[in-house]
């Protein structure tokens, strides 16, 4: 028996993927007779008669032979569905849609959902939404693409077609090649990309025909679904009045009964998983919302693909996105719990590595921060479902890079506090690309940081010129003027004569002020101790700074802060100390 592929929807916010769900459901509703459509827990199961009214010709496009029951597409947009609906090696989506605003292109939203879809390496097609909104777009609602386009001026036209391969070419830079659905000569290769209007309707079709098509041609091996023990994953947890705290699940395989007993990982517990016997299951009344929807009827047993709410003893501590196993028998449930807990073993991290600490709230949210750092080299020291502990400020609070990366957790206040007394920085947010953007400014800045207070540590390369007439004072200290030839000057700089060493610059004045640093160009004052101008220093003299081997190792790290003028005397430096 073949289940129907489950799907979902990311993309940036207000590019319009709720709406196009919306449509979808609408349409699905307004097409069909009683039945033909169920709302699941969290997920909208269409059904393939559905589908075909709603495609109306387009349906006989596809070539296979349709033996998928529909398509369950996800009722959680955005990047919830993949940090939450995993499975073991990856997502439980099957297959995924994309929503990108035709007018506004890539964002970075739209960056995080590709690298979901490339870590989980997940299929997925691009609606291109908003069309309806390109200037003078003519309507015709719920028409296939290319009828409604080939009604469109030609000036409409063009302006489709540009924005259309300007997306393209964003895909392109990325990997992917992409071309618009009807132009797609292999769908193994090239992404199909669908103009659709989640407001009008026109695309709908078109979309549900290439996803169909997608799914019998590519994913019918595996479909198949396997009896027996029920396989999901932890959506959301609620509670509901009458049961308590409730599950809502997604069913990815198998099927779940009424009386059977479910096992469901837990990541934060020692034992690492949680069983309990199922009281009931519940599906929300057919046609009707789920968001909206408070009345739901019982059912007894589910099969897969489906959501199902589960209600049993001690569920208020689920963690959302854990796996689960439902089985007959209890004596199947240490079997299955050993599964789980090799699930978990697969993502979570405990090592004596440098590194940072990873904390997340589901498994796949962990998941998919661990791959994502580990495409940036970062290293990581532990990786943990839960929320950020003094425990972890303490473990890090040595470390030369104390991070802690927190994705869609919570920080206790006293727990910041103890991070801000030790130095730890925690990153925290709910979307990936945040964390990431937030880190690299963070290293960035310490790095300038390191580099100023380097600069600041070390004698930098200057050569100047004794001005004739300019001298001040002869000795005790010696005071006289000087014009920096090249380089920059700070007091506490060593002057050397011919390789001999003159001495140290006490002080710097310029226009009878005491300055910091002096640099090509200028003419200032220098005090010298232990010198005689007219012995050791005469008028006419050029002086160079002395540059130890520290010296000349800490300036080549950090060649890029100096000027071009330092850095050619750098170069002539590094030469004479290699012909020394």
């Amino acid at each position: 028996m073949l289940r129907s592929p489950i799907l979902t929807i990311l993309g940036h916010v207000d590019h319009g993927k709720t709406t196009l769900l919306d449509y979808i459901r609408g349409t699905a509703v307004a097409k069909n007779e009683a039945g033909q459509i169920t709302q699941s827990i969290g997920a909208t199961n269409i059904l393939i008669d559905t589908i075909k009214k709603t495609c109306g010709p387009l349906f006989g496009q596809i070539k296979e032979k349709i033996t998928i029951p529909g398509l369950l597409i996800i009722d959680t947009p955005g990047h919830e569905a993949f940090t939450t609906l995993r499975k073991r090696g990856g997502s439980i989506a099957d297959l995924a849609i994309l929503v990108i605003d035709i007018n506004e292109g890539f964002q970075p939203q739209t960056e995080e959902s590709l690298n979901f879809l490339k870590q989980f390496r997940t299929p997925f097609v691009v609606a291109l939404t908003k069309i309806d909104r390109l200037a003078g777009w003519n309507q015709h609602s719920d028409s296939p693409f290319l009828t409604s386009y080939n009604s469109q001026s030609r000036r409409v036209q063009d302006e489709l077609e540009e924005k259309s391969y300007r997306i393209i070419g964003e895909l392109a830079s990325r990997g992917f090649e992409a071309e618009r659905y009807d132009r797609v000569s292999d769908y193994t290769k090239q992404i199909a990309i669908v103009p659709v209007s989640g407001i009008t309707g026109e695309g709908i079709p078109d979309l549900l025909m290439v996803l169909t098509g997608i799914a019998q041609r590519f994913m019918e091996g595996g479909l198949k679904v396997c009896r027996g023990e029920g396989k999901g994953t932890v959506l959301e947890v609620n509670d509901f009045k009458g049961l308590g705290t409730t599950i809502d699940v997604i069913l990815y395989d198998g099927e779940i009964r009424k009386g059977d007993y479910v096992v469901i990982g837990d990541p934060t517990s020692q034992q690492g998983f949680f069983s309990a016997k199922i009281k009931a299951l519940l599906e929300p009344e057919p046609l009707k919302e789920l968001r909206v929807e408070k009345t739901f009827r019982k059912v007894d047993c589910v099969c897969a693909a489906a959501g199902i709410k589960i209600a049993a003893p001690g569920l208020r501590d689920v963690v959302a996105g854990s796996p689960l196993r439902a089985v007959r028998n209890k004596k199947d449930v240490e079997k299955v719990a050993g599964d789980i807990r090799q699930e978990i073993s697969e993502v979570e991290i405990e090592t004596d590595n440098k590194g940072a600490i990873l904390k997340a709230d589901t498994l796949g949210g962990l998941e998919a921060l661990i791959k994502t750092l580990k495409d940036y080299n970062i290293p990581v020291r532990k990786a943990i479902v839960g929320n950020v502990t003094k425990a972890d400020i303490l473990e890090l609070r040595v470390m030369e890079e104390p991070v802690i990366f927190a994705f869609g957790v919570g920080i206790p206040p006293e727990v910041r506090k103890l991070a801000g007394d030790n130095k730890v920085m925690i990153f925290h947010s709910d979307i990936i690309y945040r964390l990431l953007e937030d880190y690299q400014k963070w290293v960035q800045d310490r790095k300038k940081k390191a580099e100023e207070d380097m600069i600041e540590s070390v004698t930098r390369p200057c050569r100047v010129r004794v001005l004739p007439g300019y001298v001040f004072r002869q000795c005790n200290p010696a005071v006289f003027g000087v014009e920096i030839i090249a380089g920059t000057m700070k007091p506490g700089f060593e002057l050397m004569k011919n390789n001999n060493s003159v001495g140290t610059v006490k002080e710097l004045q310029m226009r009878g002020e005491n300055v910091h640093e002096a640099t090509a160009g200028d003419r200032v004052a220098l005090s010298i101790a232990d010198v005689t101008v007219g012995k050791e220093v005469k008028e006419g003299d050029t002086l160079e700074t002395h540059l130890s081997e520290k010296d000349l190792e800490i300036l080549d790290k950090i060649r890029n802060m100096l000027r071009d003028d330092e850095k050619d005397m750098l170069e002539e430096a590094k030469s004479k100390a290699k012909r020394a």
